[in-house]
Parts: structure tokens; sequence; C-alpha cells
């Protein structure tokens, strides 16, 4: 695979599409079988809807593109098989955490989470609660998902305006920047107060990146670390 693109976005347009998945229908059985497996290994695993990106395009500095909606199940099985059949995306929004002295916080994923001891950005996979009738809001995702794994809310942070994409394979990751008045030591202090309270959080601890020495390759994406390092570098 060849190594993330990133492109800065003025604007995001996305939209949900009612179609079928021919993956998802031609893989039913195959489909049904993965999930067994996956719920033995993690029985908390839930089977909800998910959207996933089926085309795209960038005018100018305008992203838009259109999802169709599938099943967890379906979604996770396509990944699992090395994402075959018609080119499909997985494309979601992260918050990107950064705090007043510049350094980056980051959720390590609980035990219990299908990507347990991963460490991410508050992220999402679209589903229908991110939906303003056939908009997908992808903004709100960003809020919604930075509130209900860290305890952060839109009066804690000031959110920019436009957006980062990082493109990597079959992989859209759309950044947006979130800042903490906070410095990183407060940040994750409050954070981690916040998963202590939690009986089942998502995240587990908190890391802060502040330097490209902190960017942890064997627990991080490849797109999310070649925007940290393109952000720690400028």
């Amino acid at each position: 695979m060849s190594e993330p693109e990133i492109v800065e976005l003025d604007a995001i347009d996305c939209r949900l599409e009612q179609r079928p998945w021919r993956f998802a229908e031609e893989n039913a059985e195959a489909i049904r079988a993965h999930w067994q497996k996956v719920i033995e290994a993690k029985p908390a695993s839930f089977n909800g809807k998910i959207l996933l990106l089926h085309r795209w395009q960038i005018m100018g500095r305008r992203f838009s593109g259109a999802y169709l909606m599938t099943d967890y199940a379906s979604f996770l099985a396509w990944r699992d098989f090395g994402m075959p059949g018609e080119a499909r995306w997985n494309c979601f929004a992260m918050a990107a955490l950064e705090a007043a002295d510049g350094a980056f916080l980051l959720g390590e994923m609980a035990e219990h989470t299908s990507n347990a001891g991963a460490i991410y950005f508050a992220a999402g996979t679209p589903d229908p609660s991110d939906l303003d009738g056939d908009i997908v809001n992808l903004a709100g995702s960003v809020t919604r998902e930075l509130e209900e794994e860290t305890g952060v809310t839109t009066a804690d942070v000031e959110i920019a305006s436009g957006w980062t994409a990082v493109f990597h394979g079959p992989r859209i990751a759309l950044m947006k920047s979130v800042r903490s008045p906070l410095s990183s030591v407060e940040l994750k202090d409050g954070i981690e107060r916040f998963l202590a309270e939690d009986e089942r959080p998502e995240l587990e601890r908190m890391h802060v990146v502040a330097s490209s020495a902190d960017i942890r390759a064997d627990r991080m994406p490849a797109f999310q670390c070649a925007y940290l390092a393109h952000r720690l570098d400028t």
C-alpha cells in the first residue's frame, strides 16, 4: 500500500444514498460465520447499522461523497477479508484533540473493544445517528464521539473551521482540529478522571504525543501517524 496522502479541505458535503451493497449480498453466509467468531472473542460486540462510502470527489478544497448503509458484521468481514469487490471506502471523522502546549491527546482502546490496545483520536464509523435527513453530519460525528469517549464537550474546545483529509488505501480519515485551553497534563488528568467514572469506558487511558518521538507506529494506524508527523512538523 502506498504512503498516506494528506489534503487540506475547506468543506465536506456527504450524503446517504439508499442502495444495496453487492459484497454483503453475495457473501451473507461467510459474513455470518465471521461474525460468530467475532462475538465468541468479543461478546460485547454489537451488529448495528453503519455507513460506508461508495463514491467521492474533491473539487477545489471541497470533499463530496455518498454513503450506503450496511451493518457492522458485513463491514467487519469486508475489512478482515481484505476489502474485496467494488471500491468502497471506510471514511470517518476524527477529533484531533490538541492541548494548549501543542501536544496531542489520544486514547488507548479498552480490552473489550475490537481494537483493544490500539491508540486513536476519538472517532467512530458513521452511523444513522450522524444523519440529518440524507446529510451525513461528519462535524457532528466529531463532537459526539469526542464527548462520548473523553467527556470533552464543544464548550471545552475551539473547533477549526476546515478539515485535513488523510487518504490511505480504502481508508479516508477526515481530521477536525479541536484545541483545548488546558495544558496536556491538565487535559489528560481530566479525561482520565472521566474514564474512571465509567463502568465500561471505550478507552482505558490517554496518551500524550508532544513530538515525533511519541508517535507509536506499532499501535497507531499509518494514516494517523502521517497526520501527527505533519502537524508536529508544522
